[in-house]
């Protein structure tokens, strides 16, 4: 496959983040996708959230699986290291170099296919063993690579381009991570960046499995009527539970609030998420009720939107397994080998 790069020019006034970086150097290859697809609109939120992040580029690991999802890591953060594996196993690869280095940002780009059938099983290890990394399902219901079957995420009822009606009950990946573990959970609409943007820039800071579920509508499959993750249907049956911002950690800053308009979520780093919330009884830091929202706005022929839940204490991979603070690449020989009386004592220990 023939990948198209960006021209390397590029206005000498374009607006630089605290590295010197321009957004243009958090790009890709020209995308090969259908235009409209909602997953370019995906992209162009994740290079922005990692320029304002100030990020740089060869810090950042990106890995994807199988699927026109899989192939937009291709169209953003080309100076990025990249891994494309097999189908349905992006999080099981995703794992083995958060371990070897936790040092760089990990961001895995799947699909509804590619995590929610073939590669179900890696989906759910991968968050309840709480991989720091950020999870971006592309969420539009259909397989496009061949021809717009209805995937397990498509919605009960949902009627497919050739007017067939959808019998099967749909996976909620953004329930399911809530119920295996995940310590950030979120949903979102590839068509509303002024959301999108800073749930992936609170994803990034977050410590833990950060997952975000994100309708994309397949312009080519599934934007017609009578689906249920077409542009028109999304819009207007989308229920924000609050509106974001994410505020790097410097010199405090105290503002003036009515009581319950505004929730202040402190992540792992010292950095904040500022919650304005639209529902004054809404709490992210309930796994129950945000699970039941979920279900009571799927019931309402709704879709909750924004930040679900995230998880006040929550631990990483490497806390669990109480690794060391150096990246295991980093290791020697003899650090990562003991030797044979280490060995001894250990499998005395089991006996």
């Amino acid at each position: 496959m023939t990948f198209v790069p960006k021209p390397k020019l590029s206005h000498p006034e374009l607006p630089k983040n605290s590295l010197g970086l321009t957004r243009r150097d958090y790009e890709g290859a020209v995308s090969t996708l259908c235009a409209g697809c909602g997953h370019d609109s995906i992209s162009a939120a994740i290079i922005r959230a990692f320029f304002e992040l100030d990020l740089p580029p060869h810090r950042i690991a990106k890995l994807s699986g199988i699927g026109c999802s899989s192939k937009t890591p291709t169209y953003f953060l080309g100076r990025a290291h990249g891994f494309n594996s097999v189908h349905g196993r992006m999080p099981a690869v995703a794992t083995g170099a958060n371990l070897a280095n936790r040092e760089l940002v990990y961001i895995g780009v799947s699909g509804d296919g590619d995590s929610a059938s073939i590669g179900l099983g890696q989906f759910a290890h991968a968050m309840r063993r709480d991989v720091n990394m950020v999870y971006i399902v592309e969420n539009n219901g259909v397989y496009g690579l061949t021809k717009g079957q209805f995937s397990a995420t498509a919605d009960v009822g949902a009627k497919s381009k050739r007017g067939v009606t959808n019998t099967e009950s749909s996976i909620d990946l953004a329930a399911m991570a809530l119920v295996l573990g995940a310590s950030f959970v979120a949903r979102s609409f590839s068509g509303d960046k002024a959301q999108l943007v800073p749930l992936i820039k609170a994803a990034v800071l977050h410590r833990g499995a950060a997952f975000i579920d994100c309708i994309s509508p397949c312009v080519a499959f599934n934007n017609h009527a009578g689906s249920t993750k077409s542009y028109d249907y999304v819009r207007e049956h989308n229920e924000a539970v609050d509106s974001l911002d994410v505020i790097i950690g410097r010199e405090e800053i105290t503002a003036d609030y009515e009581p319950g308009t505004v929730e202040t979520v402190v992540l792992h780093d010292g950095s904040t998420l500022r919650l304005r919330k639209l529902a004054p009884d809404y709490n992210v830091h309930d796994r129950v009720a945000a699970l039941a929202h979920i279900q009571d706005r799927e019931r309402a022929g709704e879709i909750a939107t924004g930040l679900l839940y995230v998880g006040p204490e929550s631990k990483d991979l490497h806390e669990n397994l109480n690794t060391v603070a150096a990246p295991l690449a980093s290791l020697s020989d003899a650090e990562l080998c003991p030797g044979e009386a280490a060995l001894e004592t250990l499998n005395a220990a089991l006996r």
